[in-house]
């Protein structure tokens, strides 16, 4: 791993004001960024292509009270998405809403032909279908859809492939002919911009009246920001300002009762919340009916207006997502032992990683592929099995390496070696069949290979620099804790610096607790908290000093709340490199 300073020769900010004018400019923003999140500052929806077409056929629907099915996907965005669909159709006046969300596990994602054919199975029997985060893949899903006479709408923001669905509309930013600005909705962003297109329309033909108020869609924003920071899209100012108004909704108590659920049974204060707490809280917990069971049971928890129900059905997402841990852990000490059997170290890595044990769910790969590209920094390919001789994959990729790109390279390469696959730059999936699975890992090494050239990836952290001692403060993890929203494309920041080491001990087994004190010329201040996840082994190795990179947080024990270091790297013997970082590609 290497450290790298954003700004190596920018003296110590004076105080927190200072700081977080220096973070935002080191992101591309404006010093006052936290404080120009305002809705005027939305992109306008006309600007997606296909949306006047959609909000043609949606309005149309409504118009007529024809049924209208919602068609989500099994994660924590699809579900989001889905919910905000039911809700926002309902709002606007739909007479016949329902949703429907394919398993992981019997469907497989997005809308197959026989998803459509469960779909026309349903009473009553949908005149439109709705999709949410998928459909862009589904050309033989909305082909089925016609012969059975039922309408599609497309919503999306994966990438499209060489022939588009033949359906009635497709919104899409990441469509070719595309001239939104924001290239980074999250399917719950897509679904929201048409609504509001929707609305538009409606309001035009007269529509809304007394008996059937014009809704205030801002209201759902809460959704839009759970659905967008668990799905770790970018953070460019648009993504930003949805996110920032939908925590300011939560924080205000003006959220869906699931959502305040999902919080509280993690022992959240939803009147707190950050990013952080909807994409490492909120949104592993909404994931985990889609991994392990039902994504239906998540959808249910975020349309209920009964707190009581929500909180029933957020104790058993919290149940689920713990044996989630449980089984992910399981594979993981898996994984490891398979790449110890090769007799490989870091530098002999491959430069892409395929595995697979016999066993692995299918659920967890996904999260399997992300922990293991955190650790060795190379693209990971996680397979499960799926049945009847296919395997399931989830794919995980680094910055510079796009995955669906390298996976369909491969499928040019070799016709009939991948199955179905999809995605974007950071994550895809894909199915092979379990005979094609050494044949596709040579390909797929050999292809992350040409793509990285020769010499293996480094794991880079940029940090913001130091942090005097006089600024480690809870005034100041307090300022930063509200100064974002933090996330992918703006990231959250990171500090380094020289540190006394006064005490250790291992926590949970794999953890590292470290009582510190700011030492160097910036050093002073009060001895600190610091907590290492995942870096119990190195305990050993520190002696009376360390260098650290590191978050300033706030701890809340029990009601008092304290400055505290989250670490994310630590260096016995340091040497940082002082070249400066580029400003992050998806800021604004």
């Amino acid at each position: 791993m290497r450290l790298r300073r954003r700004d190596p020769d920018n003296p110590p900010p004076a105080d927190a004001e200072a700081l977080c004018a220096r973070l935002y400019a080191a992101r591309g923003a404006a010093p006052s960024a936290d404080a120009d999140l305002g809705l005027a500052g939305l992109l306008p929806f006309d600007a997606l292509a296909g949306i006047a077409e959609a909000a043609e056929r949606v309005a149309a629907a409504l118009c007529d009270s024809a049924p209208i099915l919602v068609v989500g996907d099994y994660d924590a965005d699809g579900a989001t998405g889905s919910a905000l669909g039911v809700l926002g159709l309902r709002a606007l006046g739909a007479a016949q809403v329902d949703y429907l969300i394919p398993s992981r596990f019997a469907d497989g994602y997005g809308l197959s032909p026989p998803v459509v054919e469960a779909a026309s199975r349903l009473a009553p029997r949908p005149r439109l279908i709705l999709t949410v985060d998928n459909g862009i893949a589904g050309v033989a899903g909305v082909a089925r859809a016609g012969e059975l006479g039922i309408e599609v709408v497309i919503t999306d923001h994966h990438l499209p492939g060489e022939t588009l669905p033949a359906a009635a509309a497709i919104v899409n930013p990441r469509r070719p002919d595309c001239a939104f600005p924001s290239k980074h909705l999250a399917g719950v962003g897509v679904v929201f911009y048409l609504l509001a297109a929707v609305r538009a329309r409606l309001r035009a033909q007269g529509w809304f009246a007394s008996a059937r108020p014009e809704p205030n869609l801002a209201g759902f924003l809460d959704l839009v920001a759970l659905g967008t920071v668990a799905d770790v899209v970018t953070l460019d100012e648009n993504n930003r300002i949805l996110v920032e108004q939908g925590l300011r909704r939560i924080r205000a108590g003006r959220c869906r009762a699931g959502i305040r659920a999902l919080l509280g049974v993690a022992g959240r204060d939803p009147a707190r919340a950050t990013a952080r707490d909807l994409a490492f809280v909120a949104g592993p917990r909404l994931n985990a009916a889609g991994r392990l069971a039902d994504m239906g049971l998540g959808v249910e928890c975020l349309l209920t207006e009964d707190p009581a129900r929500a909180l029933a059905i957020a104790g058993e997402l919290d149940g689920l997502n713990r044996a989630r841990r449980t089984i992910e852990r399981e594979m993981q000490d898996q994984a490891e032992a398979l790449l110890a059997d090769l007799h490989l170290d870091g530098t002999a890595l491959p430069p892409g990683l395929c595995l697979f044990a016999p066993g692995w769910h299918q659920g967890v790969t996904g999260i399997l592929a992300a922990r293991l590209r955190e650790r060795y920094h190379r693209p990971v390919i996680a397979f499960g099995e799926a049945g009847d001789g296919l395997l399931r994959g989830s794919a995980r990729s680094i910055d510079g390496l796009h995955i669906r790109d390298l996976i369909a390279a491969v499928d040019r390469a070799q016709p009939g070696l991948v199955g179905r696959f999809g995605g974007h730059a950071m994550a895809a999936g894909l199915s092979l069949a379990s005979a094609a699975l050494d044949g596709f890992r040579a390909a797929f090494e050999a292809a992350v290979a040409d793509e990285l050239g020769e010499r293996p990836p480094v794991r880079e952290l940029v940090s913001d620099g130091p942090l005097p001692g006089a600024l480690l403060t809870l005034a100041t993890a307090e300022r930063l804790r509200f100064a974002g929203p933090w996330g992918k494309g703006f990231p959250e920041p990171l500090f380094d610096g020289p540190f006394e080491v006064l005490g250790r001990r291992i926590v949970g087994e794999r953890h590292l607790r470290l009582r510190v004190r700011p030492a160097g010329p910036d050093g002073g201040g009060a001895p600190l908290e610091a907590i290492g996840f995942g870096l119990a082994e190195q305990a050993d190795a520190i002696g009376r000093s360390a260098h650290l990179a590191y978050r300033l947080d706030v701890n809340d024990y029990q009601g008092v709340r304290s400055p505290q270091l989250i670490i994310e790297f630590i260096d016995a013997s340091p040497t940082v490199t002082s070249t400066p970082a580029e400003p992050s590609a998806g800021s604004s």
